[in-house]
């Protein structure tokens, strides 16, 4: 790396100067890169970016960017997914080893065995899974279209969900269909999130209002609560990241409580700053998430790395998995 793109950064103490943005902005200018972030990046990568959403938000801007090179801020399948829809243009990842601990509960293989145990269902694939499994769903979700990708297929119909079992029991409900299989994966930061977080949050917080991601191993607990009236209905809700967005602008709470990794809380507070956003689980933390830093970004952005490659034959075919999600989730409001 360069002087120049070094000079705001110091790797020894891990402090980072105000200007190192500036030069970040100023690199992704010289190579016509636009910066894609998720919610769970840090918040000063959150804060250098172009973008900040959910994966439904950032495929969108993908597809649509004049943009000739996406730098994505997050884990790999996102970078897969960008370049799924966006394959003549230029698809860097700042932490190419960043994975992702759902999307390693089933590959292509495993998918294909299911399908042969299960001829004629509609696989639906969560967001979270890599280019090789999407090309062999019929349509991708996320978990604000998941609901509604399912009710655009025929009712008597058998529907495979993968990989995220918590996901898949939230949408189960919600339809009320009893002809859907679901994968038993889960993301591990997530699944950590557990009822008893719950119960002991709201306690502590009588008159909070409760935010939950339905990736959450507590999301179906949280809703029996709700019900036996060990946590207040009114105010607890199973919503995407881009759902709790909208939520915290609307919310007159003073105090709120959230149900995923926590580096969703930036935007949260950003959206809101006159509420109180607590995690549920203060170490709800993905360090696959976390990998990426402003050195890294700023390494990217000067080098040119890493790029990310998905075989045309393998992208044509999630393409249209991919493409059919973004056309449901329109009106979503993403991952």
């Amino acid at each position: 790396m360069s002087a120049t793109a070094t000079a705001g950064l110091s790797t020894q103490t891990g402090e980072v100067p105000a200007d190192w943005q500036q030069e970040a902005r100023r690199l992704a200018r010289e190579r016509d890169a636009v910066v894609l972030a998720h919610n769970y990046m840090t918040s000063e990568i959150q804060d250098v970016a172009d973008l900040v959403g959910d994966s439904l938000a950032l495929s969108r801007f993908a597809a649509q960017t004049d943009a000739s090179t996406i730098v994505l801020c997050g884990v790999y399948f996102m970078a897969e997914t960008a370049k799924i829809l966006s394959p003549s243009k230029t698809v860097l990842i700042p932490a190419v080893e960043a994975g992702c601990s759902l999307a390693d509960t089933i590959d292509a293989e495993m998918l294909r065995r299911w399908k042969a145990e299960n001829p004629g269902a509609a696989v639906v694939a969560y967001v979270n899974t890599t280019a090789e499994v999407k090309a062999e769903a019929d349509v991708c979700c996320t978990s604000s279209n998941a609901v509604q990708v399912v009710e655009s297929i025929p009712p008597d119909r058998p529907v495979l969900f993968l990989p995220d079992q918590f996901l898949g029991a939230h949408v189960r409900r919600q339809t009320g269909r009893n002809n859907i299989s679901v994968w038993l994966g889960e993301c591990h930061v997530h699944a950590a999130i557990s009822p008893g977080d719950v119960r002991q949050m709201a306690v502590d917080h009588p008159d909070a209002e409760l935010l939950v991601h339905p990736e959450c191993g507590c999301a179906t607990s949280a809703l029996w609560l709700a019900g036996e009236g060990e946590l207040p209905s009114e105010r607890t809700k199973i919503l995407s990241t881009g759902g709790m967005v909208d939520a915290a602008r609307a919310t007159s709470a003073s105090t709120v409580l959230v149900a995923t990794e926590v580096g969703m809380l930036h935007q949260l507070r950003k959206a809101n700053p006159a509420a109180t956003f607590l995690p549920m689980n203060p170490n709800a933390s993905c360090r696959f998430m976390k990998m990426t830093t402003p050195e890294r970004l700023l390494r990217c952005l000067l080098e040119g790395r890493d790029e990310v490659h998905v075989d045309p034959t393998v992208a044509a075919r999630a393409r249209r998995a991919v493409e059919a999600m973004v056309a449901l989730g329109e009106s979503g409001c993403g991952e």
